[in-house]
């Protein structure tokens, strides 16, 4: 296609999505022009039936190179370009909060299907790269746990990496959460934003924003943040916004990352929760021992059966769920138990916290608590309640809320591992000889005696252990073992809170 036929293409699909009106045709063309440095465009009269935004912006990123306008051809300075010309077809911050607000008042379902899809349109979320994330399911025992593997963060070239090197230390945004992300043009050391817009909402009376991953993970992966850039903190207040959150979207659930290193999440330093319109594992899982608390029976409440270890409580009181929460919470973090190597502190450093999770079901409100300790020792340097060092092969990192609810979220490097790795099963080759497959050869000759490998099956039968894995590593996370002295410990807490 020529350029002209490729702003044709490009302007034609912002209308056909609403992002732009037909009457500003001739406006999107010649803002177009401007950004690529070109000063003349004739109409092509195309009649389109289809537009392929991946297509046509890495068209017109090659014809930018080209003529010089974009000096750098790779993925970071590529990303740049392709997000400003969609910054200049995406509606004003005012325009879309308008509409969001005029069919929140619908209902928050239709608000929240438009914002999702209007954050693909702009290529905000780019749906092309998601589509690359492995995804399956495996069955345990503890239900069907979601498996993803990570192919959608592009990895950074060299040159990228030695141009952020001799960038000053930055401060705007603060980071990758603040609201001055909205519109931002990016830098090759913090990603550009022009196509990002966010919608303000209030949580328990103060300024929040809404807006979506945009690595989505699972269905709708939303984000809510402080309009403030504050530390995240677990206590009752943050107990109530959860609550609070779920009463304004029902049909979502929400929750935050713990507020500790090692259980915590990637960015502590911004109050934040995840959330979305997808009902995980841990959401399914039964109550698996009814308990109660006194001066509560307007809540039911019980150990959920899950790896982790789970109270969840149920009740039609948000207030009442909240005051429950921050009693258990209270009591959590002060608590030790050395028969089940629960150490409340050491040296001054606490380890106790919770991650919490909120939903409706039905007319009732639900906070699922999940106990936390960070404690590390020589055994295990990364943390005793984090995958152990025999699992490091399929999940080294933190186990944040996502996968504590029970999707996997594994890395990239995974995809060409276990690809190896099954290859060399249906060769019955060594597993040890091969730079890729050795570090996961112990726990592949674990299980290949079982099976017959064929072509066909392999990477199956690979990707279901691989599942297994992670329900071992979500064990590993659990502050009390799935055993009877681990039932007893987990009750005998249940007992302290008061």
């Amino acid at each position: 296609m020529t350029t002209d036929e490729l702003i044709f293409s490009l302007v034609t699909y912002a209308e056909r999505t609403g992002l732009i009106e037909p009457c500003e045709h001739t406006w999107a063309v010649n803002t177009l022009l401007e950004a690529l440095s070109l000063d003349h465009y004739q109409d092509p009269g195309l009649i389109l039936t289809d537009v392929e935004l991946p297509a046509v912006l890495d068209a017109l990123l090659d014809d930018a190179h080209a003529r010089g306008v974009l000096p750098q051809d790779s993925i970071v300075y590529r990303d740049l370009f392709d997000t400003m010309l969609m910054g200049r077809l995406t509606p004003r911050p005012a325009q879309v909060v308008q509409r969001f607000r005029a069919l929140y008042a619908q209902s928050p379902k239709a608000a929240t299907d438009w914002y999702y899809t209007f954050s693909q349109d702009t290529n905000y979320i780019r749906r092309d790269r998601i589509a690359k994330d492995l995804k399956w399911v495996t069955r345990t025992a503890y239900g069907d746990l979601d498996i993803t593997i990570n192919r959608s963060k592009p990895e950074k070239d060299p040159k990228a990496i030695a141009a952020a090197r001799d960038l000053p230390a930055g401060d705007y945004p603060r980071c990758l959460l603040c609201a001055e992300n909205e519109g931002y043009p990016g830098r090759v050391n913090h990603p550009a934003r022009n196509n990002h817009r966010i919608i303000p909402i209030t949580v328990c009376g103060n300024p929040w924003f809404l807006q979506y991953s945009p690595y989505v993970y699972y269905n709708e992966h939303c984000i809510v943040f402080n309009q403030q850039h504050t530390p995240m903190r677990i206590d009752r207040a943050c107990f109530a916004k959860l609550l609070d959150f779920v009463g304004q979207f029902p049909h979502y659930f929400v929750g935050s990352n713990a507020d500790l290193p090692i259980v915590g999440g990637s960015i502590l330093a911004h109050d934040h929760f995840q959330g979305g319109c997808y009902s995980f594992a841990m959401e399914k899982a039964p109550i698996e021992y009814p308990v109660s608390f006194a001066g509560f029976d307007g809540i039911s409440a019980g150990l959920v059966k899950w790896p982790m270890s789970v109270l969840r409580l149920t009740g039609a009181d948000p207030v009442q769920l909240a005051d429950l929460g921050d009693k258990i919470l209270t009591c959590w973090r002060g608590y030790t138990d050395k028969d089940a190597f629960i150490l409340a502190e050491t040296d001054g450093v606490p380890h106790n916290t919770i991650t919490p999770i909120a939903r409706r079901r039905g007319e009732l409100y639900e906070l699922d608590l999940v106990l936390r300790n960070n404690i590390t020792t020589e055994e295990h340097p990364l943390g005793v309640y984090h995958p152990h060092a025999e699992l490091h092969h399929i999940k080294r990192e933190n186990i944040g809320l996502i996968e504590v609810m029970g999707l996997a979220v594994l890395p990239a490097r995974l995809a060409e591992e276990l690809t190896a790795v099954a290859d060399i099963l249906v060769q019955g080759g060594d597993l040890r000889g091969n730079p890729l497959t050795e570090k996961h050869a112990p726990w592949a000759e674990g299980f290949r005696d079982r099976y017959q490998f064929t072509p066909e099956n392999a990477f199956g039968i690979v990707a279901q252990e691989t599942g297994q894995v992670f329900a071992q590593v979500l064990e590993h996370a659990g502050v009390f073992a799935r055993t009877e002295a681990g039932r007893a410990a987990f009750l005998r807490f249940v007992d302290a809170v008061h």
